[in-house]
């Protein structure tokens, strides 16, 4: 009896003492209230140490119940501790907000070993935060440790991380659309975006500014309407935002072609009490080329200033000014009215080493945006987010076209030229609702929103002129005459008539979009967008008349669906995307037929898996897309009473398909690997006979491969230094592709880069080489556009 007695007495007291371990758990967060990962969470007195996972959860087993203090803390932020008391049956702490947001946590490098090429949220792509494996849309992004890994001063090769995206033309600075074209998903786009609203440049943005590059795939006219983005997708440049820490990095970069780049970034708190914040980012470039002319110098600033009022209200005031000074960049027009002699740019007996400009034969494109953004939270369900935009460009001096246009030949070329002065303003207010609740046991994430844009354009030029032509066949001495004296004289020498306009249009739109959450893995998500478009036409200053004038009104439904077959780490998805162009009405032949036409529409259908596994380590996008187009104008002739008019009807089709994959991936410690890869078939399916069947030339190449590694050793002897290499792949481009021309074929290409770096400290030496087997290579659109040959960049940079 004594022994089960003394047994008894031990269960008893081992149950007794079960029962007093518990597990405790809870939540970090940054200030912008996101998911505070790789945190160190400690109870003083015990000797167990845990860290915040990607969704900010920490946890702890077998504690006793108690009065305790835990600490929060991580190298670089400011310590947090907490009075905590532990009951019987475990204990779920406050959620803990940290003095530092999102971005300084970023910045300060607090994460150790984590993927640096990849977001998983993003607060712009559905204009709500939601995390990537919960929305059904395909974007990836390039984030600024990407560019900086990479040595990279240009936006556009920074899209060449990017699956399904190659450029077609360099930034021209022209009037309208001057900043440089992109194909995605086989449409054009340029980058028109920033920070989720328009903001359109006649230059390339410089990269100085940028926290990362979001490129959000299909026709999204739901939430971003139609005015400034493509079918294929829109690009939306994220900028870098004011930091709660004392920080910065200053960078000089220098090479070949006489490239130099200085860049500036200074962020930290203006305030005793962090509430005002401040960051600037500057950049001056100068860069030279390959050719026998030609430069391009710009200046670069861009303020941000945060204050936050109180726990609720957030406001930010953000610019960016630009200047800068350029040669035209070459562009060879092929001749589109008659069958090519050259189908090859080998074939062309062109010496593409020559710019075929001047250096006195320049254009500016100063341009200034400034935003400001207030975030309210009005309770624990609804946010108010209100932006509102203003953008000026302008298009400054000559502007020159380099044609093919003799019936006979592919040697002699017309030298064309016009003296420009265009300025354009954008202004786009945006106000946008947010609730996250619930309606029963069911999440739902509503976005509710109004935006209004308006653009106008003023235009002063002067007629194109034909300068000169000239052999390429040979060295010609004419070459050599061609300057902005000579523009003059030929501007002054011509009758053909000034252009002095200006045209307004607004657009006013209304959406709505809700995620339901069905169960915790399943995710329905459903949107619709009214918009209204005003053409108020354009005016003509010399004839003192308006023409144009027209107004559409469209709507673009969106559909998706989402299931996480493992929670946090897998999903697969499907989605119902569209996107909408309007139309302008023309005057037709004949008087009974209709010169009024509908939006173009843009339907996509996409289905794909996205992973993201090891705490963010392996991030991957793979889907398959189906884009179709219809409400296509196209010429077609009819016969009335024995005679042949030609009209316009609105039937055309064309169909865009492909697949696409994105993986960005931190295997071990220092490593960090991009891939890419994309295939893109496209036709017009009912067109013009004379492109019928054929592939768009705008649709760039079918395949498109991309693959940047980088190593960092943080230990050891070789402690500091790094190693980088990539390659980039084209597939063969069809620039021009019709029955009267033929097809002219820019050949496939495959580039290699590798860079060099080391850090010590606070400084940073890196050596980069571009193009580093001196391959000669072409990108295009109807031209012929050479590219930089090898060129070396070094890079000295200073962190504080």
């Amino acid at each position: 009896m004594r022994k089960i007695l003394m047994v008894l007495c031990v269960l008893a007291h081992t149950v007794l003492y079960a029962q007093r371990k518990v597990e405790v758990k809870g939540k970090v967060l940054s200030a912008d209230n996101e998911p505070a990962m790789g945190i160190t969470v400690k109870i003083d007195g015990f000797e167990k140490i845990s860290f915040t996972d990607q969704n900010g959860n920490y946890t702890f087993n077998g504690i006793d119940t108690g009065r305790y203090v835990l600490v929060v803390s991580a190298v670089g932020i400011k310590p947090q501790s907490r009075q905590i008391y532990i009951r019987p049956g475990g204990t779920v702490v406050p959620t803990i907000y940290l003095s530092e947001n999102r971005s300084a946590l970023e910045e300060i490098n607090i994460y150790g070993v984590s993927n640096k090429y990849s977001k998983k949220s993003s607060p712009y792509v559905a204009k709500m935060p939601l995390r990537n494996l919960e929305n059904p849309q395909s974007y990836a992004v390039v984030t600024k440790e990407l560019l900086q890994s990479q040595v990279n001063t240009s936006f556009d090769n920074a899209l060449a991380n990017v699956s399904g995206v190659d450029q077609l033309w360099g930034a021209t600075g022209r009037p309208g659309d001057g900043a440089s074209y992109y194909t995605l998903r086989g449409f054009t786009s340029q980058a028109a975006m920033v920070n989720g609203v328009v903001s359109i440049a006649s230059t390339s943005p410089d990269p100085a500014n940028l926290e990362m590059i979001e490129v959000i795939k299909g026709p999204s006219g739901s939430l971003y309407g139609g005015a400034a983005i493509g079918f294929g997708g829109l690009i939306n440049n994220v900028t870098k935002k004011p930091l709660d820490t004392i920080g910065g990095r200053i960078n000089y970069i220098f090479g070949s072609f006489d490239q130099h780049r200085v860049t500036a970034d200074v962020y930290g708190p203006l305030s005793k009490d962090r509430k005002l914040l401040g960051r600037v980012n500057a950049a001056f470039t100068n860069t030279g080329t390959f050719q026998d002319a030609g430069f391009n110098r710009s200046f670069f600033i861009a303020p941000s200033l945060m204050y936050k009022a109180n726990d609720r209200l957030d406001i930010q005031l953000d610019a960016e000014i630009y200047q800068n000074k350029a040669t035209n960049p070459l562009m060879v027009f092929l001749n589109r009215r008659r069958e090519l002699f050259a189908r090859t740019p080998t074939e062309l007996e062109f010496d593409f080493d020559k710019s075929y400009t001047h250096n006195d034969v320049t254009f500016k494109n100063p341009m200034a945006n400034i935003r400001g953004n207030a975030v309210y939270r009005m309770n624990d369900q609804w946010t108010s987010n209100t932006t509102v935009s203003f953008n000026q460009r302008k298009s400054d001096g000559y502007f020159q076209y380099v044609m093919f246009l003799q019936p006979d030949n592919d040697t002699l070329i017309d030298r064309f030229a016009a003296d420009q002065d265009y300025v354009a303003k954008v202004v786009n207010a945006q106000q946008n609702f947010v609730g996250d609740y619930k309606i029963g046991a069911m999440r739902n994430r509503t976005l509710i929103g109004v935006d209004y844009l308006f653009q106008q354009a003023e235009t002063h030029n002067s007629p194109y002129v034909l300068v000169d032509r000239i052999n390429t066949a040979y060295d010609d001495p004419n070459y050599y005459t061609f300057n902005a004296a000579k523009i003059d004289a030929a501007i002054a020498a011509s009758n053909g008539a000034e252009t002095n306009n200006r045209s307004r249009n607004g657009v006013f739109g209304a959406y709505v979009s809700n995620v339901l959450d069905v169960t915790p893995s399943l995710h329905v998500h459903l949107a619709l967008r009214m918009d209204y478009f005003d053409n108020k036409g354009t005016y003509d200053f010399d004839a003192d008349t308006t023409r144009g004038a027209y107004s559409q009104t469209a709507f673009s439904p969106r559909a998706g669906l989402v299931y996480e077959l493992v929670k946090d780490r897998m999903s697969i998805f499907g989605n119902y995307q569209n996107g909408f162009k309007n139309v302008a009405p023309i005057v037709q032949s004949l008087p009974d037929i209709s010169g009024d036409f509908k939006p173009q529409q843009a339907e996509q259908w996409e289905a794909g898996v996205k992973l993201n596994l090891f705490n963010n380590l392996m991030v991957l996008t793979a889907s398959y897309y189906d884009i179709s187009v219809s409400n296509i104008t196209r010429p077609e002739s009819i016969e009335r009473d024995g005679q042949f008019y030609n009209i316009t009807v609105q039937d055309g089709t064309r169909l865009s398909r492909g697949v696409e994959f994105d993986l960005t991936t931190a295997p071990m410690e220092g490593l960090d690997i991009i891939l890419t890869y994309s295939n893109n078939s496209s036709k017009l399916t009912k067109a013009d006979a004379n492109v019928n069947n054929l592939r768009p030339t705008e649709a760039g190449p079918r395949n498109l491969f991309n693959v940047w590694a980088s190593y960092t050793a943080h230990r050891g002897l070789l402690n500091g230094v790094g190693i980088g290499a990539g390659v980039n792949h084209a597939s063969e481009n069809l620039i021009t592709n019709s029955v009267p021309t033929g097809a002219f074929i820019i050949p496939a290409y495959t580039l290699v880069n590798a860079s060099l770096s080391y850090t010590y400290r606070n400084y940073e030496l890196a050596v980069k080489a571009n193009n580093l087997t001196d391959r000669t290579y072409y990108k295009g659109w109807s031209t012929v556009n050479p590219m930089m040959s090898r060129n070396i960049l070094g890079s000295i940079a200073y962190r504080f």
